[in-house]
């Protein structure tokens, strides 16, 4: 499948800090709009913080507004999730979508976490354990 790949998970301390990276893999991130998602076992996935590609509108899930920031750097053909301010609830793999445009970049990010990427694979999803 043509998905972008994760990295940048670990274990960080409650209150630490993780800098996720999204690299493309067959195609250009710069013109497609994307996401971050996770998922803690035994719970269900979620959308984190989603990108434009048109505007740069970010939709953040609530309970990582202010801690979280998704960015986009177009050289390097590479997006991030900053995650600051680390909670035990942060823990769990958090994996990177691509899609096609939405009428608004929210409708997108629940989209996805509620039917799956459209390319039907989440890839392998970097891990994040937040404990002390």
């Amino acid at each position: 499948q043509v998905q972008p790949v994760e990295s940048g998970g670990g274990l960080v301390e409650p209150g630490g800090s993780l800098r996720l990276s999204c690299k493309a893999s067959g195609f250009t991130l710069a013109n497609v709009n994307i996401g971050w998602f996770r998922q803690a076992p035994g719970k269900e996935r979620e959308a984190v913080a989603c990108l434009s590609r048109r505007d740069d509108a970010t939709f953040y899930v609530n309970s990582v507004k202010g801690r979280f920031a998704i960015s986009r750097d177009n050289a390097e053909d590479t997006v991030y999730l900053q995650m600051n301010n680390l909670e035990p609830e942060d823990t769990g793999v958090y994996y990177c979508i691509v899609d096609r445009d939405h009428p608004t970049i929210q409708a997108m990010c629940l989209n996805i976490a509620r039917l799956g990427p459209r390319s039907g694979s989440w890839g392998q999803g970097t891990r994040v354990t937040v404990s002390s």
